[in-house]
């Protein structure tokens, strides 16, 4: 099992992230904001260590602070650095894995997925959880809504990384459709994308997702 640490995300091979994925530091992981992020990175500065042209990674986890460390040796997570933290059996296809810390070039990119946003349930009949995953476009999420058939759109509240939370118990017996809205202003709309009889710890998968 490969997970997704501060992200949420419970297994990111099965979750179709697969092993080109990254740890950031506080400044681009933005306390979770940047969940499901797709950024492209070069080596630069240094052609003893360039391996392949790019490398396109999905912000998995946080690279935390290491204040006891210098910036420049050891505290490469510390703020206000940029560094991603990639997995190890990525970080072959850019660099040499002897090279260790290598300078980059990144951009932001948008996120190729496959079928529909996914919406996995958590939680209890009185505590409602939702982790939301295969974003594609933007691929970080700003804003997740949910509307039961008879309650009315409720926002829900990021409770840590891309699993979101809210307290309305009304919403269990119900079908469920989500609204989803990346950072980039775009919106997708999973109507009833679990069915009356869903179940806590089960995967739904909606019929949309964003566009490139």
């Amino acid at each position: 099992m490969h997970a997704g640490g501060a992200c949420d995300f419970k297994d990111v091979v099965q979750e179709g992230y697969g092993m080109n994925t990254a740890a950031l530091s506080g400044a681009l992981f933005k306390e979770g904001e940047a969940c499901g992020a797709c950024f492209e990175l070069r080596c630069v500065d240094d052609p003893q260590w360039l391996g392949h042209p790019t490398l396109h990674v999905t912000a998995t986890d946080h690279c935390p602070p290491n204040p006891s460390l210098p910036n420049d040796n050891g505290g490469w997570c510390n703020p206000p650095l940029e560094h991603f933290d990639i997995a190890h059996p990525a970080f072959g296809q850019l660099a040499e894995e002897k090279s260790g810390i290598i300078p980059v070039e990144y951009r932001r990119v948008p996120c190729q997925k496959r079928g529909g946003i996914r919406f996995t349930i958590l939680g209890n009949p009185w505590f409602i959880q939702v982790i939301v995953t295969n974003v594609a476009g933007a691929g970080d999420v700003k804003s997740v809504m949910v509307k039961g058939d008879k309650v009315p759109w409720t926002r829900m509240e990021r409770d840590w990384g891309e699993t979101w939370k809210t307290g309305v118990h009304e919403l269990v017996g119900e079908s469920l459709t989500f609204r989803v809205k990346t950072t980039d202003g775009r919106s997708c709309t999973a109507w009833h994308v679990a069915p009356k009889d869903w179940q806590f710890g089960q995967t739904y998968e909606g019929k949309k997702n964003f566009r490139m």
